[in-house]
C-alpha cells in the first residue's frame, strides 16, 4: 500500500522526529478527522508499505534521517513558490529550500522527486509577468534535479477565504496563457508541466493533465508495477490516487494564508503545543474512549515481470 504524509499537514518540516520514531516503532495511529474517537493503526513496515509519499515546503529536518528510509519506496513533492512572508509567514528562504531539493534529489533519484509551484496567485504584486520571471529562474536552478513541475491556481475554499479575504479568482484566459508560457519554459529546462485539479482545457496549451500523484507516478518512483484497489475518494477533476494519510488538519506551522488544511492559527498553535514526538499519535495521546481500528494493509507490488521491464 501507499502511505501519504502531506495532504493534511507538513510532517517533514515540523514533525520529522515523530515520524522517524514511528518508523522505528513500526506503526502509527491516526485520528479520523470527522470522528475523533475513531483511531486507525497503520503498520509502517516495508513488507506492506510499498511507498511513502511526502509533500513539504521544507525537507531539511528530514535529511539527517534518510538512511532510515532507504528500505521504503519514496516519492517527494517539494512546494517552492516565489512568495514572501506576507503570504507564507514561516516558510524558509527559497534559496535554502531549493538547495535542499538538490540534495534530496541526489538521495532518492530524479524520478522520485517533483517540484510544486502552487498555488498560483495573481494580484497587483504577483502579476503574470512576475510569475513568468520567477518561474523561469526557479526552473533553471532546479533543471536536472527533477523532470516534473506541478502547478495549480488558487482555489477559494471557505478556509482560504477566511484567512486570505483579498485573494481573487483567476480567469481561465489567464490560466491558459500562463500555463502555455510555463510549458514552453518547462521544455527548455526538461520539466513536464502537470496541472493539479485544473480544467482539462489546459491540455490545449501543452500541459499534461493526467494527474500529479497517479499510480503511474508512484510506479515510476519505485520502479515496480502496483496492483491497486479502487480509490473512491477522488474529486471528479482529480486523477490522483490518495489514500492512507497519516497527518492531521490544523497542525501546519507554515501558516500560509492560502492553506486549505488550517482553519485557524490559534487552533494550529494549540495542536502544535500538544504534540509529543514520543506519542503514536501526531497530536496528543490516546484517550480511554478511543476505539482503535487496524488498517487493512498489504503490498500492492506486482511480482510479475512485464514486457516493458525488459525493454527499459
Amino acid at each position: 500500500m501507499i502511505i501519504q504524509t502531506g495532504m493534511r499537514t507538513d510532517i517533514p518540516a515540523f514533525y520529522s522526529k515523530w515520524f522517524i520514531n514511528r518508523i522505528r516503532e513500526g506503526y502509527c495511529l491516526v485520528r479520523n478527522p470527522y470522528d475523533p474517537g475513531s483511531v486507525t493503526r497503520y503498520e509502517l513496515n516495508p513488507e506492506v508499505v510499498d511507498m511513502i509519499g511526502f509533500c513539504t515546503k521544507n525537507p531539511i529536518p528530514m535529511l539527517p534521517y534518510m538512511e532510515l528510509l532507504k528500505t521504503y519506496g519514496q516519492h517527494w513533492f517539494i512546494t517552492i513558490t516565489p512568495y514572501g512572508r506576507d503570504i507564507e509567514p514561516n516558510v524558509p528562504d527559497k534559496e535554502i529550500v531549493m538547495e535542499a531539493f538538490k540534495i534530496l534529489s541526489g538521495i532518492v533519484g530524479i524520478n522520485s522527486i517533483g517540484w510544486r509551484y502552487d498555488p498560483i496567485i495573481i494580484n497587483d504584486t504577483w502579476t503574470v509577468d512576475k510569475h513568468i520571471e520567477a518561474f523561469e529562474s526557479m526552473a533553471e536552478y532546479l533543471s536536472g534535479y527533477t523532470n516534473i513541475c506541478v502547478i495549480s491556481f488558487i482555489d477559494l475554499y471557505e478556509k482560504v477565504r477566511k484567512n486570505y479575504p483579498e485573494v481573487r479568482t483567476i480567469l481561465l484566459s489567464d490560466q491558459l496563457m500562463l500555463t502555455k508560457v510555463f510549458v514552453d519554459i518547462g521544455q527548455k529546462y526538461g520539466l513536464r508541466i502537470k496541472p493539479c485539479g485544473e480544467s482539462r482545457q489546459l491540455e490545449d496549451v501543452g500541459a499534461d493533465c493526467s494527474g500529479c500523484m497517479t499510480i503511474r507516478t508512484f510506479e515510476t518512483a519505485i520502479g515496480r508495477h502496483l496492483n491497486v484497489p479502487p480509490n473512491p475518494n477522488n474529486r471528479k477533476e482529480c486523477a490522483c490516487y490518495l489514500t492512507g494519510d497519516i497527518g492531521q488538519y490544523n497542525t501546519c506551522g507554515h501558516l500560509c494564508r492560502y492553506c486549505y488544511a488550517n482553519a485557524d492559527s490559534e487552533i494550529v498553535k494549540h495542536n502544535m503545543d500538544n504534540h509529543d514526538p514520543e506519542s503514536p499519535l501526531l497530536i496528543g495521546h490516546l484517550r480511554p474512549e478511543d476505539v482503535i481500528h487496524q488498517a487493512k494493509q498489504k503490498s500492492w507490488a506486482d511480482p510479475q515481470m512485464r514486457l516493458e521491464d525488459y525493454m527499459a
